[in-house]
């Protein structure tokens, strides 16, 4: 085993770090207790209506009885599969469309206008569309998923790529660096951390993008049982749908997080 040895200032400041660490995430787990005990409380005393707001304590009962049910499993996995399958498609069409538009100059000119415009048109209006493309299944959530968060991936990578160091370029072409040599040594090394960053957008978006999706036509998933809570007053269960929607999300952002950590590791060895 490699032994370490730190110096008193270096271990000092190791320590701190992880105090701070510390303090942080107790921070961050009392606020959250504080949260969810008000808002438990001004239900159980009267100052709101929990038929209206519900309570950490319905949901908790909620959750309980779709596991009981046998149904939470399968909407979770529904919805989460389908999240998962257009976040990837999108980020790997956003990553060779950004890759191609900065090979081509010419072809970036010519379509760079139009990707600003489809980012900026409301995804929502399409719904209509999809449906008739894609019929009501999940083809059309999965391609409401990628619609969403594949022009955000575009842009990411493709701003990421231009902005490489352009002394560097120019000394790997002195070189004789060939453009796939340039591409491969400096400029996907120097977008990484735009890479991550454009991960952590795209999983917000992917949510959004497939919520979305379910909204306009499901037969299951989370954004199925908000929707149909929601018409039959079931307030209870669109907070608890609502509720192990942030946890997934929180989840599958974390997951990017230690990608990040990992990629970094390997790049400083």
């Amino acid at each position: 085993m490699k032994h370490q040895s730190y110096s008193r200032e270096h271990a000092q400041f190791l320590k701190k770090r992880k105090r701070n660490l510390v303090l942080v995430w107790g921070f961050r787990v009392g606020l959250l207790a504080l949260l969810l005990g008000a808002w438990e409380l001004v239900t159980a005393v009267g100052w709101a209506d929990p038929f209206i707001l519900s309570s950490p304590s319905r949901i908790c009962k909620t959750i309980a009885s779709l596991y009981r049910d046998g149904t939470l499993f399968y909407h979770i996995g529904v919805t989460l599969g389908e999240t998962v399958l257009g976040f990837v498609i999108a980020v790997a069409i956003g990553c060779g469309v950004a890759l191609a538009l900065w090979w081509s100059d010419t072809l970036r000119r010519v379509l760079e206008p139009y990707i600003v415009v489809l980012n900026a048109l409301p995804k929502i209006a399409l719904g209509p569309l999809i449906i008739i493309w894609f019929g009501t299944g999940s083809r059309a959530i999965v391609f409401m998923t990628v619609l969403v968060g594949v022009i955000v991936a575009i842009l990411h990578m493709l701003n990421a790529f231009i902005a490489t160091d352009e002394n560097k370029i120019l000394l790997l072409r002195s070189m004789g660096a060939t453009k796939p040599q340039i591409l491969r040594k400096l400029v996907i090394p120097s977008s990484l951390a735009s890479f991550i960053s454009m991960l952590k957008v795209a999983v917000g978006m992917a949510w959004i993008g497939s919520i979305m999706g379910e909204y306009i036509v499901s037969k299951a998933g989370l954004g199925y049982l908000i929707v149909y809570g929601g018409q039959v007053f079931r307030l209870d269960l669109v907070m608890s749908a609502t509720c192990v929607l942030c946890l997934l999300a929180a989840g599958m952002y974390f997951l990017v997080v230690l990608l990040e950590k990992l990629l970094v590791k390997n790049a400083k060895n």
